[in-house]
């Protein structure tokens, strides 16, 4: 278990921060996508929070983010709004196994992500774009409201530079938003498919019966269930 200290809290959307974990120089590899176990003040049992940062950032900077709703959950974990810089913080990890897949020649990769379950969705992005030939990405991603997405900037500057495609929705009804609205379901993941069913390889990372609604309608699209990477949180 290390003991880091919160370098930086920056408020990101009304119900989420984007928290930076300082290493103070200590060396912490990992794989991107995967996540670490942390607590307050010895909180019994730690926390999970997937690494929105990616290990060239960490590597760069010396700083591990993550991706914290703020509206949800009690003493003893990120969760609490009051955390400030400064606060010591315990981190055990990394762990899982949900991290960047290694794609066939001809295969493209689908990325649905549903509210915070964009981070580490995020950093699996990165990687596949910096590979030397890197595969068509579609990111189709799901907020309840206009203001609740996360890293929004950043993916729309990638979806204009041409380096993937950004299908953006919301899912509850908003005036302030002029794209799409609705869930994701079986037709929006339709015409978001880059390459056929078989050679897509999807990246699903949000709430359980999202994850599993997602899944369901990819399989029905052709998607094998084996290219199907997926990963859920309770919070």
């Amino acid at each position: 278990m290390l003991t880091l200290s919160v370098s930086e809290v920056l408020r990101t959307t009304p119900r989420t921060r984007r928290i930076r974990l300082d290493l103070h120089g200590q060396p912490f590899p990992y794989l991107a996508g995967q996540a670490v176990l942390v607590g307050l003040d010895g909180a019994v049992p730690p926390r999970p929070y997937s690494i929105a940062s990616t290990p060239a950032e960490t590597s760069r900077d010396g700083l591990i983010e993550l991706l914290v709703r703020v509206d949800e959950g009690g003493p003893g974990d990120l969760h609490a709004d009051e955390v400030r810089a400064g606060r010591a913080v315990q981190v055990e990890g990394p762990f899982g196994r949900f991290t960047t897949p290694s794609l066939a020649p001809g295969q493209a990769v689908l990325v649905v992500a549903g509210g915070t379950g964009i981070a580490p969705l995020r950093p699996m992005m990165h990687e596949l774009l910096a590979q030397p030939e890197s595969p068509p990405i579609t990111l189709v991603y799901s907020v309840r409201a206009a203001d609740e997405f996360a890293y929004l900037d950043e993916f729309e500057e990638m979806a204009a530079s041409g380096a993937i495609r950004l299908v953006p929705t919301v899912s509850r009804g908003d005036r302030a938003w002029p794209g799409r609205h609705g869930r994701i379901g079986e037709a929006l993941l339709r015409e978001a498919l880059p390459v056929s069913p078989e050679a897509v390889v999807g990246l699903v990372c949000g709430p359980p019966d999202f994850v599993r609604d997602v899944r369901a309608a990819l399989l029905r699209l052709g998607v094998p269930d084996a290219q199907i990477k997926r990963e859920q949180y309770d919070g």
